[in-house]
C-alpha cells in the first residue's frame, strides 16, 4: 500500500473524525495504521477535505501554511448561540423591520465584508475547538458548562474576500473568502452582523480548497469510501510531495539518499539545490522550531524518489533531515 492524500468531499452531518474512520476502516485490510485530515470542518460545513494516509501523516502539520478558501453564505437579522444557522436562535428580527429602523444599503453590507480583508482580530465561538486548561470550548458548550474565563482573541489573515451576491429583499448575502488556518468564517458573518447593528449568522458553508488542493480533486465523497476497498482507494491518492508547494527543491546521489533516509545529515557540497523555498514563509517556524524558509522537499536525483523534507543548518553547512519517509 502507498502512501498519498486521498482528496474528499465532506457531506453535511459528517465531522472530520467520522471522515478519517471510514477510511481507516476501508483501508485497514491494506495494513494502513495512520491516517489523519487536514483541516476540521463542522458537521455543518461541506467541501474538500485532504485524508493523509501512512507516512503521508508525517507531512500534516505543513499544512498550516497554506490558506484555505470558502464560500459562505449568510442572514442579517439573526443570532445563534453557535453562529450557525444550526445553533439556538437568541434573537431574530425581521429584515423588513431592520431596513425600517436603519436603513442599511447594499453599499453597507459590501463595506462591512470588505473591512475583513487583511489581518484581523477574532474571538473564537464557544463552540469551537480551541483548548483551555486542556479542554476543547465544545466540551464545555455541549456540556451546558458556564464559560467563566476569558477566550482570548486570535489573529488570522484574510488575504481575499469579494462578494458573490446580495439579496436586498431578504438581507442574505454570499461571499467568497482566502484565509489563514484558524480563521473562524462564522465568526466574521456574526463580525459582519455586528458592524452593521443587526446582528448576522452564518446559513451555509463550502470549503473549496485547501492550498493547492482545489474541490475539483475531490471526487469521493465520505459517503463513497464506505462502499469502497483499499485498492479503489489506493488508485485515488495524490502523491505525498503534491501539497508542499512552498518549498525548494534538494536532490542528492543515491548513495548520499541512503545516508539521508537513516537520519543523517549531509554537506551542503554534496546536494543540489534546483528550486529556493518561497520567501513568503520567512519567520514562521514548525513545531520543532525549525525556520520555514530553510526547509526543502529532499529527492533522489537518479530516481526522482521523494524522500522527506530537510532543512538547512547555515551554521555547520549541512542538509539535516527534518521528516523522513522511511
Amino acid at each position: 500500500m502507498r502512501d498519498g492524500i486521498l482528496v474528499l468531499y465532506k457531506p453535511q452531518n459528517w465531522t472530520s473524525s467520522d471522515c478519517v474512520a471510514v477510511c481507516r476502516r476501508a483501508l485497514g485490510v491494506k495494513g494502513v495504521k495512520k491516517v489523519g485530515h487536514g483541516g476540521t470542518l463542522d458537521p455543518m460545513a461541506t467541501g474538500v477535505l485532504p485524508v493523509f494516509v501512512g507516512q503521508a501523516t508525517r507531512i500534516m502539520e505543513y499544512t498550516e501554511l497554506d490558506s484555505k478558501t470558502y464560500v459562505c453564505a449568510a442572514k442579517l437579522g439573526v443570532t445563534t448561540d453557535t453562529l450557525d444557522i444550526w445553533g439556538q436562535v437568541l434573537e431574530e428580527q425581521p429584515w423588513e423591520q431592520i431596513q425600517q429602523e436603519k436603513g442599511i444599503a447594499k453599499a453597507d453590507i459590501l463595506e462591512a465584508i470588505a473591512s475583513f480583508q487583511g489581518e484581523i482580530e477574532q474571538i473564537p465561538p464557544k463552540y469551537s475547538a480551541v483548548r483551555v486548561d486542556g479542554k476543547r470550548l465544545y466540551d464545555y458548550a455541549y456540556k451546558g458548562k458556564e464559560i467563566d474565563f476569558e477566550i482570548k482573541p486570535r489573529k488570522a489573515f484574510v488575504d481575499r474576500i469579494s462578494v458573490i451576491d446580495v439579496d436586498m429583499e431578504t438581507g442574505q448575502f454570499a461571499f467568497e473568502i482566502e484565509c489563514s488556518k484558524g480563521t473562524y468564517v462564522r465568526t466574521i458573518c456574526s463580525d459582519i452582523g455586528a458592524r452593521l447593528g443587526c446582528g448576522c449568522t452564518m446559513t451555509a458553508l463550502e470549503r473549496t480548497a485547501v492550498g493547492p488542493i482545489h474541490i475539483e480533486q475531490a471526487k469521493v465523497s465520505a459517503e463513497d469510501v464506505k462502499t469502497m476497498d483499499g485498492a479503489e482507494l489506493e488508485q485515488m491518492l495524490l502523491p505525498v510531495d503534491e501539497v508542499l508547494v512552498h518549498f525548494g527543491r534538494i536532490t542528492m546521489p543515491s548513495e548520499r539518499a541512503d545516508y539521508f533516509r537513516k537520519g543523517n545529515s549531509i554537506w551542503m557540497t554534496q546536494v543540489t539545490v534546483e528550486e529556493e523555498t518561497d520567501p513568503e514563509v520567512a519567520g514562521l517556524q514548525n513545531a520543532r522550531g525549525r525556520d520555514y524558509a530553510f526547509i526543502y522537499k529532499v529527492y533522489e536525483a537518479e530516481t526522482g524518489e521523494f524522500l522527506g523534507t530537510g532543512y538547512i543548518d547555515n551554521e555547520t553547512g549541512r542538509l539535516k533531515a527534518d521528516k523522513v519517509l522511511i
